[in-house]
């Protein structure tokens, strides 16, 4: 094939605006990193709350290359926490991310999958990414089944994948260093577990260690499995949390540091005084006994039904 000097020179315009982009990285991001940024390919599976909170601090560190998944349009009780506007209602996340990557960076390149992570297409959307961005939603059973084949694949592939999960005031973000034949979830969670109905509540204490559940979601989530609720609500600080973190973490890798398996940044207890934090601290265990208590009551009464 021919290159043509149009080619050549919208390269080199490429080039030059990726470098003035990114010049005021210079100092905290090494020259390889930068490099390795720029041709690293990121899967955002999942573009609402957490993966969407990925995607414009990825495009902004260097990402230049994006897998988008996602299965949902925007609802109005998006806008609490998600990066869209009303005029921006009923299109698609994805197609919403997509957009906000070339408004930073038209060299960038998306693919958008309008259908999300599923059994067909997750093998080949993990196969051509070199990290993977979990944001899946956790709120409902297809969530959970769509989470599990992108972990099993990505184990199955040895590929890195940062979860986040907001929780209240907190943004607990798990690294998982996959290594090929690995289990997903590190064993936490199994097949029949997605498969049965497991509840969303039971599901969520498997992967997300007790002690770092705060206590305003031990609260709600002792109010939800009383109620019978599996819903989630969730905060534009903690959201937002991921976007930070999330993209440090893939700086991390692509300057081959290491990178630890919990993260957690509490927005609350950042802001509290300490006094505060000791009373919080004081009545969180009995709080966490009474839910897992609360936990254990639902599954025998679904067992039952």
């Amino acid at each position: 094939m021919t290159v043509t000097q149009s080619q050549t020179e919208s390269a080199t315009g490429a080039q030059q605006f990726y470098a003035q982009l990114t010049e005021r990285n210079q100092g905290f991001v090494s020259e390889r990193a930068q490099r390795r940024l720029s041709e690293a390919v990121v899967l955002v599976a999942g573009c609402g709350s957490t993966g969407g909170a990925a995607v414009e601090p990825l495009v902004r560190i260097g990402v230049q290359h994006f897998l988008l998944a996602d299965v949902g349009r925007y609802e109005l009780n998006n806008l609490n926490r998600q990066n869209a506007y009303l005029a921006e209602l009923g299109e698609h996340k994805a197609v919403v991310c997509a957009r906000r990557i070339d408004q930073v960076n038209p060299s960038a390149t998306t693919e958008i999958h309008e259908q999300g992570v599923t059994t067909d297409n997750v093998n080949d959307l993990v196969s051509r990414c070199d990290i993977v961005i979990d944001g899946v939603d956790v709120t409902e059973p297809s969530g959970w089944r769509a989470k599990f084949a992108l972990h099993e694949a990505a184990a199955s592939q040895g590929r890195p994948v940062v979860s986040g999960y907001d929780m209240a005031g907190t943004q607990y973000v798990r690294f998982y260093d996959y290594s090929p034949g690995d289990a997903p979830f590190d064993g936490a969670v199994h097949p029949d577990d997605v498969a049965g109905g497991t509840i969303t509540w039971d599901l969520l204490r498997r992967v997300v260690p007790m002690r770092f559940v705060p206590i305003e979601m031990i609260d709600l989530a002792r109010a939800r499995v009383r109620d019978g609720d599996d819903g989630l609500s969730q905060v534009v600080y903690a959201s937002l949390a991921f976007g930070a973190i999330s993209s440090r973490i893939v700086l991390a890798l692509m300057e081959g540091q290491a990178v630890r398996r919990h993260t957690v940044v509490n927005v609350d207890s950042a802001v509290r005084p300490p006094w505060a934090n000791l009373l919080v601290a004081a009545r969180k265990p009995l709080a966490a006994v009474l839910a897992l208590r609360d936990l254990a009551g639902l599954r025998r009464a679904a067992r039952r039904g």
